[in-house]
C-alpha cells in the first residue's frame, strides 16, 4: 500500500482515530494535513510524523465552520498544491438522555459538529478533489447503522446514520469525477472520546442486556484499537480499494452483530 503522491486532511487528528489514521499514512508516504481544535494535541501529531521523517502541516479549525474549513483546505492546497484524499474523522459522542431530557441545545451541537461539520469537510475538499480524483473517508459509527440498544444516544446515532446516506448520495454524484466515498462504522475502540460523553439518566430508559463473555465475539469483550482503524483507512485511501465506493465498513470485531 503506497502512498508516495498523497495528500491527505485528516480531522480530529490531534487523538484517537484521527491521530493513529494521520500517523499510519504518513508512514506510508502520504503528506498529511492534520486538523483539529486543540493546537497541543495537533503538534504532538505533526512531531511525532516529522520525526518519523514523514511531512505533515497542523491546522486548528472548527469543523462546523465554513470559513475555516475554507481556510484549511486552502492552507493544505497552498503547501502541497493538491488534494487526494480526505479522511472525515472529527466528532463527538455529545449528551446521551432520554429523549424528554435532551436539550434543543444538546441536539443541536452534536448535529452541528457530526453531520454539519462532515459536510462542510468534504462540501470544501470536493473542487480540488475533483481535478485529479480521490478517496473521502467519513467515520460513522456502529450506532445508528447496526446498533440501536445505547440508550439516549439518539442525537449521536442521528448523526451517525445520516453520515452514511450522505456518503452513499455523494459515491454517486462524485463517482464521475473518479471521487470514491466510504464509511468506516466503529464499535469499542480504545480512544478517549468517552471521557467527554455526558449520560444523564440513560439507566431510566436501557433496556437490561447481559453478555457475560463481553459483547465483542471476535474478542471476548476486548475493544478494538485506533490503529487497527488506521489500517482500514490505509486501505480506503489507496488504490487498493479503487474499486470500492458508497460502502460502509463495520470495524467492531462483530459487536453490532450480538448488540443490534
Amino acid at each position: 500500500m503506497h502512498l508516495n503522491d498523497t495528500v491527505a486532511l485528516v480531522t480530529g487528528a490531534g487523538s484517537g482515530i484521527g491521530k493513529a489514521a494521520a500517523l499510519h499514512l504518513a508512514a506510508h508516504g502520504a503528506k498529511v494535513a492534520a486538523l483539529g481544535r486543540t493546537e497541543d494535541e495537533l503538534n504532538q501529531t505533526v512531531e511525532a510524523i516529522k520525526k518519523a521523517g514523514g511531512e505533515a502541516l497542523g491546522i486548528v479549525a472548527d469543523i462546523s465552520d465554513p470559513d475555516e474549513m475554507q481556510k484549511a483546505v486552502d492552507q493544505t492546497l497552498k503547501q502541497w498544491g493538491k488534494l487526494n484524499c480526505v479522511f472525515a474523522n472529527a466528532g463527538i459522542n455529545g449528551v446521551w438522555a432520554p429523549i424528554e431530557e435532551l436539550k434543543l441545545e444538546e441536539w443541536q451541537k452534536t448535529l452541528d459538529i457530526n453531520l454539519t461539520g462532515t459536510f462542510l469537510t468534504i462540501q470544501k475538499s470536493v473542487p480540488a478533489l475533483k481535478k485529479q480524483g480521490g478517496s473521502i473517508i467519513v467515520t460513522s459509527s456502529i450506532n445508528g447503522t447496526r446498533t440501536f440498544s445505547n440508550a439516549g444516544a439518539t442525537a449521536y446515532s442521528t448523526t451517525k446514520a445520516g453520515q452514511v446516506a450522505m456518503s452513499k448520495m455523494l459515491a454517486l454524484e462524485l463517482g464521475q469525477f473518479n471521487i470514491r466515498v466510504n464509511v468506516i462504522c466503529p464499535g469499542a475502540i480504545e480512544t478517549s472520546i468517552e471521557e467527554s460523553t455526558e449520560k444523564r439518566s440513560i439507566e431510566r430508559v436501557q433496556v437490561p442486556a447481559e453478555f457475560p463473555e463481553g459483547d465483542i465475539p471476535l474478542t471476548h469483550g476486548k475493544p478494538g484499537t485506533s490503529e487497527q482503524v488506521a489500517q482500514l483507512v490505509g486501505f480506503l485511501a489507496s488504490e487498493a480499494s479503487s474499486h470500492i465506493t458508497g460502502t460502509e465498513i463495520w470495524i467492531d470485531g462483530g459487536q453490532s452483530l450480538l448488540r443490534g
